[in-house]
């Protein structure tokens, strides 16, 4: 099968999306299949500055939130005229975002969409447009038009299929998200000089947030908890890699803490050095939380980290809490409920042997429940079913 994956979006770039993408395509050329990737990124440097970018940035200026906007339809109006140069090499597309999918109309070929969050709501979760707006009320539109016009719909948590049925009575496959689970393996991994390599303090404990710094994310918390974990226990170094809008209110409050030697703030760290860190970190932290009705779905960073052999402890929201369970394979601790953070990794932290098996127990869960491979099985197996319909509608 010739299979194209398409989103208006970066790729590869810093999130989740990304890292789903470049692992399934990873699973079904496993399996036999032509995997190719049209994203935003592949367009002409020129195209994409001057039609996609630049006018929007322009239109924010004047109102807030239409830029947004803009710059979705154009980066769609991109990825379609793309895509009818392409389209006859391919069997099926399936597309990672509304605009995308809306932007294979056209082409004729079979549609799977891949749903990874609630798209109106995280926009405005990440301060990009305004709840209640003419933009919010038109992306709202988009998603119901997009989740129709899809052969099959496919979704990452049981909590997005629900939120996809809601506003468009289709009903979506829910598929967890996944990781390449020998990837992570941390027995093929060398784990020294990691910690000189980013400059790590080797003789600290390590707590890893490895989390773009938006809102939903809870990125602020673990700053927020260090001061009462740094009481009990003094060699501990916070661990940042992303970017995001968050980071001017962490740096504010690093500052404010006077937490200085106590946090570090790596940046965009490649995918393929992340499985390194997770490896020398002592306890990873995937603290979401709510925010505009967003939640979080089906967590790679968690997975990632549990495949690891990492002890990670979470925010109870969305996904985490099908993922993971509480004080057997991982932490759930009460989202934006600063103690509880704090307590939860001082407890960690005070037994090396709960730390031990919480961390075993993950690993074993991710190698029987989060294959790639045994995702990219049902993935083929949809695409099929999208082909199949294509074939009768036509006919």
């Amino acid at each position: 099968m010739n299979i194209l994956i398409t989103t208006i979006f970066d790729y590869p770039h810093e999130g989740g999306l990304s890292t789903h993408v470049a692992t399934l395509k990873n699973g079904l050329e496993a399996r036999g299949h032509k995997v190719d990737v049209l994203s935003f990124t592949q367009l002409n440097p020129l195209l994409r500055k001057a039609y996609a970018q630049a006018p929007g940035f322009i239109a924010s200026k004047f109102k807030p939130g239409s830029g947004q906007l803009m710059n979705d339809e154009n980066r769609m109006t991109l990825i379609r005229k793309q895509l009818e140069r392409v389209k006859n090499e391919y069997d099926v597309i399936n597309s990672q975002d509304v605009y995308a999918t809306l932007a294979a109309e056209s082409s004729g070929l079979p549609i799977v969409e891949t749903v990874h969050g609630y798209y109106s709501y995280e926009a405005i979760s990440r301060g990009a447009i305004k709840e209640g707006s003419k933009e919010d009320q038109v992306i709202r539109e988009r998603e119901k038009k997009a989740y129709n016009l899809a052969s099959r719909v496919v979704t990452v948590d049981q909590r997005i299929k629900d939120y996809v049925y809601k506003i468009s009575g289709v009903s979506a496959a829910a598929i967890r998200n996944f990781i390449d689970v020998e990837d992570f393996n941390p027995l093929k991994l060398d784990l020294s000089g990691i910690r000189e390599e980013f400059g790590i303090p080797v003789d600290k404990k390590m707590l890893f947030v490895p989390r773009r710094m938006t809102e939903k994310n809870g990125v602020i918390y673990p700053t927020l908890a260090l001061r009462k974990v740094l009481d009990k226990h003094p060699d501990t170094v916070l661990v940042y890699a992303g970017t995001g809008e968050q980071m001017p209110a962490i740096k504010e409050e690093v500052a404010n803490q006077g937490l200085g030697e106590s946090v570090m703030l790596l940046g965009t760290v490649a995918h393929e050095k992340m499985k390194y860190l997770y490896g020398v970190a002592d306890v990873v932290l995937v603290p979401s939380i709510h925010s505009y009705g967003v939640e979080e779905a089906t967590s790679i960073s968690a997975l990632e980290a549990m495949g690891s052999s990492s002890p990670v402890i979470a925010g109870a929201v969305g996904g985490l809490k099908e993922i993971i369970s509480d004080h057997e394979d991982g932490i759930l601790v009460q989202e934006r409920d600063t103690d509880a953070l704090s307590n939860a990794i001082i407890e960690v932290l005070d037994s090396a042997e709960l730390g031990e098996q919480l961390a075993r127990s993950a690993r074993r869960k991710i190698e029987r429940e989060y294959s790639h491979l045994f995702a990219a099985e049902k993935y083929e197996q949809i695409y099929h079913e999208a082909i199949n319909d294509e074939r009768v509608r036509v006919e």
